[in-house]
């Protein structure tokens, strides 16, 4: 049935009604997106931005759209909403647009994507959200179009589409939703630096038990995997063998970069071999050198 405002109003006041417009809005009247997946820390970055509220206002609206029952929610400037609540701003410049579920999240993930530090776990959830509202608005084809879902014209798939518009290739994108498969405090390891992208990448084919056995032993032993040791672990959980012994074990194994390696400034023994010597013998000789040095040693303490 057609709602009594629809029979009563013209198409000129409903065209306008369609019309973005830009209001102030209390920030503290703005819900957050659901499952908003870029953080919005208390940092240095974020103290700049207060204090540039605090002289000059919000120069850039944020984006919200109305909701069913009322009120509006954020797609995007939830940093600025933040920030604008710390210096006490009780009002932000802000468009409203009509938006589906699946288009707020398209247009919330694009305008977080441009930022210059993004966490790798806020791009694997991001990249997850938009991936999954393109294949929605793709849609199941049709009986005549054998095309699976998730599959768009031109015979790309959503993920080549999302690549094309995005930093990151289509490999790399499915490496970062990957990483939306480990457990969290493995992830937070990943977003400070404690383990690399690329072993993480491997890690999440393990399971949540494994993960959790995995996190306790690195907690114990101090340690992080390898590319080659997180290859090997992702190696035997698919064989069903990945045990708590076998990942303390291969998290025991010594990696090339935790050898205490020694180096010399060349300008230091350079005028002791010829110009052009490999590197290899100069370690040759050196290691000559010290073993006589050793071995002339003991000759006097036996002497003495």
């Amino acid at each position: 049935m057609t709602p009594l405002d629809d029979l009563f109003s013209t198409d000129e006041s409903r065209a306008e009604a369609q019309l973005e417009k830009v209001i102030k809005l209390n920030p503290a009247e703005i819900s957050d997106f659901p499952n908003h997946p870029f953080k919005v820390k208390q940092d240095d970055d974020m103290a700049e931005m207060v204090e540039s509220i605090k002289k000059y206002g919000v120069l850039v609206p944020a984006l919200v759209r109305p909701k069913e029952d009322g009120g509006y929610e954020m797609v995007a400037g939830h940093r600025r909403k933040f920030a604008a609540s710390l210096a006490g701003v009780s009002e932000i410049p802000c468009i409203v647009r009509s938006l589906t579920d699946d288009e707020a999240t398209i247009v919330m993930v694009d305008s977080n994507l441009q930022r210059e530090k993004i966490l790798p776990s806020e791009k694997a959830f991001a990249y997850k959200m938009k991936l999954e509202a393109m294949k929605r608005q793709a849609g199941r084809p049709s009986k005549e179009n054998s095309v699976p879902v998730g599959q768009n014209f031109e015979g790309k798939t959503s993920r080549e589409l999302l690549a094309a518009k995005s930093p990151d290739s289509n490999t790399q994108i499915q490496r970062y939703i990957r990483l939306t498969e480990l457990i969290p405090p493995v992830l937070q390891m990943v977003d400070d630096g404690k383990i690399a992208f690329r072993p993480a990448v491997e890690l999440s084919y393990l399971s949540k038990e494994q993960q959790e056995s995995l996190y306790s032993t690195m907690e114990c032993e101090d340690c992080t995997p390898s590319l080659a040791q997180a290859i090997k672990m992702k190696e035997f959980s698919k064989d069903g063998k990945l045990t708590d012994e076998v990942i303390l074990s291969i998290m025991q194994e010594e990696k090339p970069n935790q050898r205490e390696q020694l180096k010399i400034p060349k300008e230091r023994i350079s005028k002791y071999f010829a110009p052009g010597t490999p590197a290899q013998k100069i370690e040759d000789t050196i290691i000559k050198a010290l073993e006589l040095y050793r071995k002339r040693e003991r000759q006097r303490d036996m002497e003495r």
